[in-house]
């Protein structure tokens, strides 16, 4: 099996938890990066999203070219979908298809994984890196707003989801 990126969607790819890259994603939150769409011939990009209690998770959004799938591996999640806060616990499975809004976050007082999976992949792994280089103060959200179109993350300001957030 690859240990490294390859071009063929048809070569296997192991990723041993020792060498995958692990972000800060703020300060409540770790994203380690699994499969970039480089390495699996454009099939998918994958990482696992770490969460304190209180993270603000991944504000409201959408994405034009890919499915995006959430299967939680501990602890609870909520997730916007559409106009509807949903509440994701362990082992719960949740695809979002292409321009459909959502967010999320843990639910309150509660730390949570995920694996998260986009179909098509997208080159997105440089996505995460700008999201750390904005925690660390070597970027700012500007930078992120400029990214959207490379990135196919397009944030809107959503009411249902702040009033979700106010609600502890």
């Amino acid at each position: 099996m690859n240990a490294a990126a390859s071009n063929h969607s048809n070569a296997p790819l192991l990723v041993r938890s020792e060498t995958a890259e692990s972000l800060q994603d703020g300060a409540t939150s770790l994203i380690t990066l699994l499969a970039d769409a480089g390495a699996t011939g454009g099939a998918l990009t994958a990482n696992k999203a770490t969460f304190q209690k209180g993270s603000p998770g991944a504000p409201a959004h959408f994405h034009t070219k890919a499915t995006e799938m959430f299967f939680v591996l501990d602890g609870t999640m909520r997730i916007l979908v559409d106009a509807e806060v949903l509440t994701l616990n362990k082992g719960d499975f949740l695809t979002v298809p292409p321009t459909v809004p959502h967010a999320f976050a843990p639910a309150p007082g509660s730390e949570a994984e995920m694996l998260v999976v986009f179909t098509p992949g997208l080159e997105r792994f440089d996505y995460y890196r700008l999201l750390e280089r904005v925690h660390r103060g070597e970027a700012t959200v500007q930078d992120i707003r400029d990214s959207s179109q490379q990135y196919d993350n397009h944030y809107f300001d959503s009411p249902v989801w702040s009033k979700a957030l106010a609600e502890h």
